[in-house]
């Protein structure tokens, strides 16, 4: 993958070498009837952002005061990984930004948090532990760098458009909120039981995953930035991070009316299907039943 000579997003904040101290829930939870934030509205909009529910109610909001962590000042090991964050968080607001104007649209990009092990967010305190993840209620992607060489190790995804597919994957999830998609599912998930909740994550996460694919697919037809067996990195990637391959990993055996997220298999199609048609209109999985995913 091309990058080192492309340009570097701005809409970065670079957080690395603080800590936070956690706290209670801040004010940027939803208010139901005016009280706080319910369990259950916590744990559904956890789910269909792909956030870790346990991040959510374990408490932690957007007032966390930055602490240096006492890492030494000056180069980082993973200044290069932010570096390269940033150029592909460079090529989606261009990407997207094509995208919408074609759709007599304007593009607002996102704003990407680099941090270290802990961040504040709008959704509760975010930790490392839980990957990257977009934020629907601050409208932010947060990132661990150290996230980058978990995917290359436990994983075994190579990198380095292995990494892009991850954050092209939060930006897609962005792009659904502008859209106006992530309303509406979240508020058909909130009427759902337990199985048909999980069976509209699935469809929101398989769709970012064709949304990352329509990216790249979009972004290689005006920069050619790719090399040979880059997206093969991209399907690996999505391939790692399928509930059946997580869950055999973790439990031994597979759930299927558990999935959030969607199978390897699934995640991989689709990933493709938007690269190999890059346009929004491919990535429909709402238009289809659920076992046809």
């Amino acid at each position: 993958m091309r990058w080192e000579d492309e340009r570097l997003s701005e809409n970065v904040q670079d957080d690395r070498g603080q800590s936070f101290g956690g706290g209670g829930f801040g004010g940027g939870g939803l208010m139901i009837g005016g009280g706080g934030m319910g369990a259950l509205v916590l744990i559904g909009l956890a789910l269909l952002f792909g956030v870790d529910p346990r991040m959510l109610l374990q408490g932690g909001g957007g007032e966390g005061a930055p602490v240096q962590s006492g890492a030494p000042p000056g180069q980082r090991a993973d200044d290069e990984d932010a570096r390269f964050s940033r150029a592909v968080l460079a090529f989606t607001e261009d990407t997207w930004s094509a995208a919408f104007q074609e759709r007599g649209a304007a593009y607002d990009p996102p704003t990407l948090v680099l941090y270290d092990e802990g961040h504040p967010t709008g959704c509760g305190f975010g930790q490392s532990a839980m990957g990257p993840f977009y934020c629907p209620l601050d409208h932010r992607i947060y990132l661990d760098l150290t996230f980058f060489r978990e995917l290359s190790g436990r994983f075994g995804a190579p990198r380095r458009f292995a990494e892009a597919y991850v954050i092209a994957h939060e930006v897609g999830h962005y792009v659904q909120n502008l859209l106006g998609i992530s309303d509406r599912s979240q508020r058909a998930q909130q009427q759902a039981g337990r199985v048909e909740g999980n069976q509209i994550s699935v469809r929101v996460e398989l769709q970012a995953d064709c949304l990352a694919g329509v990216w790249a697919g979009r972004t290689q037809e005006s920069r050619s930035f790719l090399d040979p067996g880059d997206i093969e990195q991209g399907l690996a990637a999505a391939s790692a991070v399928g509930d059946d391959t997580l869950q055999r990993q973790s439990q031994g055996r597979v759930v299927p009316d558990a999935f959030t997220h969607g199978s390897s298999e699934q995640r991989m199609r689709w990933f493709r299907r938007g690269y190999d048609n890059p346009r929004l209109e491919a990535c429909d999985t709402f238009g289809v039943d659920y076992d046809q995913l």
